[in-house]
């Protein structure tokens, strides 16, 4: 009797477990890498810079520089985090397009609402859209590419 007891209650934690999907993404997917845009605006453009972003649970975070030409008084950089969960990581990887939302905020405290879409081109890159949102008025609009670079768990010896 206790015997079929622990083999159900195992079947039970088996089903339970497989339930919820396959493993949280972890290493492959921590790190995503933003190429560098810019955007047009009236008699001038905007370019946006960002470093590799890190994943800290569903947010990808990192800084952004944005450099506002000829208006450098408009320059601005600050923190941008990007909510994506292991679904949208799974969308992804099954070469799905994923919208996904986030919220920049500059280096004064002015939020500025961030939505976008990624679209997969290859297994670990695509396309990418985002909109930031600078007022209820103004929208910038940023093409770029996305990818995901490879990790690797050892460096090699260096021949000296």
């Amino acid at each position: 009797m206790l015997r079929r007891v622990s083999v159900l209650i195992l079947l039970v934690i088996l089903c339970v477990s497989g339930s919820h999907g396959a493993e949280p993404f972890s290493a492959p997917y921590d790190r995503v890498e933003v190429a560098p845009s810019k955007t047009s605006i009236y008699l001038g453009y905007v370019s946006m810079t960002m470093p590799p972003f890190a994943r800290k649970g569903t947010v990808f975070e990192s800084t952004y520089v944005a450099k506002v030409v000829p208006f450098v008084f408009y320059n601005e950089s600050g923190r941008l985090n990007i909510e994506f969960s292991d679904d949208m990581l799974r969308q992804l990887e099954r070469g799905e397009p994923v919208d996904f939302k986030g919220l920049a905020v500059n280096s004064e405290g002015a939020e500025r609402r961030v939505e976008g879409r990624a679209t997969p081109t290859a297994a670990r890159a695509g396309k990418i859209k985002v909109r930031v949102f600078y007022s209820k008025r103004i929208e910038l609009i940023f093409n770029t590419t996305y990818h995901f670079p490879a990790t690797t768990s050892a460096q090699p010896a260096k021949a000296g």
